[in-house]
């Protein structure tokens, strides 16, 4: 086995871990890319066409900062690759109880986020909504309240990821696919890390795993082994039976809805082909292992998806799935994010539980993780992400 040195390696290429590798290359250090499968692929979390990207954040004030930031270098990274990757065509978010409902905190804290940021939004009602976007139905009576907000939108996953690979082998990253990582081990002077093909020394290393952080978090975190819990998601495109003019990106913003009936969100985007609508729901009941065989999605669970959520919102789109696929989310209890370097050394550098809500974000992670991992002051405070706030004394 041959041992080479670089400036960062960085492990595993998803979201975040991408835009790492990115921004390492791009201020000039020697890096390396590890990933077990071939980036971008369908075995994690950065998967199925499209992420939505909000700013007003209802998860809490302290991701504002990070999505604005990514803005930015979204837009930074489509003038690089020349390709498109961010569409700001507006967003809402609708609750059908907005005070005392499921989703009345999340609401709230959505437009809190856009009044303290001066992020541009109107709040409407849903009769308001309906005269301006009517693909909508709202079974429950005219009761709730909506926030729009026009900078919200959607991200290319897979070409968001493909575009920053691309960016950092131009800048003269290496990537080795289809290579798994069995141990990283720190020193004082660099860090090891271990595959089943080689191994290879840096002064620092990125660890961005996904759905396969719960195999690090003793090793590497010093957080008790149930901190980071993988959930299958399942995301559906339904055919559009009519109207389907209405759905085009023109026409139809992203959207979250809390119903009054569900204790869980539901999303959805415009459709980018005119046919089906993508839409999906969270499910946080039995945790799965990343490496559990894939799970066919049956058609009595996409019927009763449509019957539950999205048949009487969304009359026109049908329970014909033209396409089904799964995805892992990552979750601290919190739902918070994790990023902070290893309990025993400060030169390895690890990002997760991002899955959920962490794709808008994952560029300015990426970009935050390149800055601590060479030594260089981060553009934004990763203070409220440390894992401190997860060690109960």
């Amino acid at each position: 086995m041959t041992t080479s040195a670089y400036d960062v390696i960085v492990v595993g290429l998803g979201a975040a871990g991408s835009a790492a590798l990115c921004h390492a290359a791009l201020s000039g250090a020697r890096v390396l890319g590890i990933d077990r499968f071939h980036p971008p692929h369908e075995f994690g979390s950065s998967h199925g066409e499209t992420r939505i990207t909000r700013q007003a954040i209802g998860e809490g004030l302290q991701f504002v900062p990070l999505v604005l930031r990514a803005n930015i270098l979204w837009r930074e990274l489509e003038a690089a690759t020349g390709k498109q990757l961010l569409v700001q065509k507006g967003g809402l978010v609708l609750a059908d109880d907005s005070t005392h409902g499921p989703g009345a905190a999340f609401f709230q804290q959505t437009v809190e986020a856009a009044r303290q940021f001066a992020i541009p939004h109107q709040i409407l009602s849903f009769s308001e909504v309906r005269d301006r976007f009517p693909q909508f139905a709202f079974p429950n009576g005219d009761g709730g309240a909506a926030y729009f907000e026009p900078g919200a939108g959607y991200l290319f996953v897979e070409k968001c990821i493909a575009a920053h690979l691309e960016l950092a082998t131009q800048k003269g990253a290496t990537i080795h696919g289809g290579e798994i990582v069995t141990a990283i081990v720190p020193s004082s002077s660099h860090v090891l890390v271990q595959t089943d093909k080689d191994s290879y020394a840096a002064s620092s290393v990125v660890l961005t795993p996904g759905p396969w952080m719960p195999d690090w978090t003793a090793r590497i975190c010093g957080l008790p082994a149930s901190t980071f819990q993988v959930y299958r998601q399942t995301l559906y495109w339904l055919a559009i039976g009519q109207r389907q003019h209405l759905f085009a990106p023109e026409r139809m913003p992203v959207f979250i809805w809390s119903t009054a009936c569900q204790e869980k969100n539901f999303y959805g985007f415009p459709s980018l082909d005119g046919e089906c609508l993508k839409i999906a729901t969270e499910q946080f009941d039995a945790p799965t292992p990343a490496d559990a065989p894939p799970t066919a999605v049956e058609e009595e669970q996409v019927r009763s998806f449509h019957r539950d959520l999205v048949q009487k919102r969304f009359p026109d789109v049908t329970a014909r799935a033209v396409r089904t696929t799964t995805c892992f989310y990552t979750m601290t209890a919190d739902h918070s994010f994790v990023i902070d370097h290893a309990v025993d050394s400060d030169r390895l550098w690890f990002a997760s539980a991002c899955s959920g809500h962490g794709f808008k974000h994952s560029a300015a992670i990426g970009e935050a993780l390149a800055q601590k991992a060479l030594g260089q002051e981060t553009t934004l405070d990763l203070s409220p992400f440390a894992r401190s706030r997860l060690v109960v004394s």
